[in-house]
């Protein structure tokens, strides 16, 4: 278990016709290879793409996590989501701080990227923004496993990559296989 190397080894290379990236299996096989603790992680992480689970508990207990990617990575993905409920309740004329999620006690109020994420959000093409939220939450991902080699954030980093493709495999096919591409020359990268 925890054999890192292998894991990211077996991530899949398309071919020249690039199939649909199934993420659900993907995961699935990733998830096979890791070991109890890194599967908490997973599930974690995984939760965060499911806005039923998302709430002030989830969260917290994200920022107490004792891996670094899971308490940045979801701080930040609480973060973006609050700039958003910020800039649809200022355009929608409706109080400042409402439906915001508290940020978990001690917390910084900082966010760095609050001003990318306003720039795209004031797009006129919804799915430009779309596309400009996510690939601020790839930014993320690659930026939170700069100075790593083979180990479990990397496959996290993996993880949100295979969601966001996975996303735009049902939203917009091309802008699917174009991330997925994307993704395999990353992981040729590091091998």
């Amino acid at each position: 278990m925890n054999n890192y190397e292998y894991i990211i080894a077996s991530l899949p290379v398309p071919g020249k016709d690039d199939a649909r990236l199934d993420a659900d299996a993907l995961i699935a096989a990733v998830r096979s290879q890791c070991s109890p603790s890194d599967n908490a992680l997973i599930d974690m992480l995984l939760d965060s793409f499911d806005g039923d689970k998302l709430c002030e508990a989830f969260y917290s207990s994200a920022f107490r996590s004792r891996n670094a990617f899971i308490r940045e990575f979801l701080l930040f993905d609480l973060k973006l989501r609050n700039t958003k409920v910020e800039y649809l309740n200022k355009a929608l004329g409706r109080p400042a701080g409402q439906d915001l999620m508290p940020l978990p006690q001690g917390a910084s109020e900082e966010f760095d990227e609050r001003s990318a994420a306003e720039a795209v959000l004031a797009g006129k093409d919804i799915l430009g923004r779309e596309k400009g939220l996510d690939n601020l939450m790839w930014a993320k991902a690659d930026s939170l496993v700069q100075l790593h080699i083979f180990d479990i954030d990397i496959i996290l980093s993996y993880i949100v990559k295979f969601k966001i493709i996975d996303r735009w495999n049902r939203l917009d096919p091309q802008t699917g296989r174009e991330l997925f591409r994307r993704l395999v020359q990353e992981i040729r990268n590091t091998r």
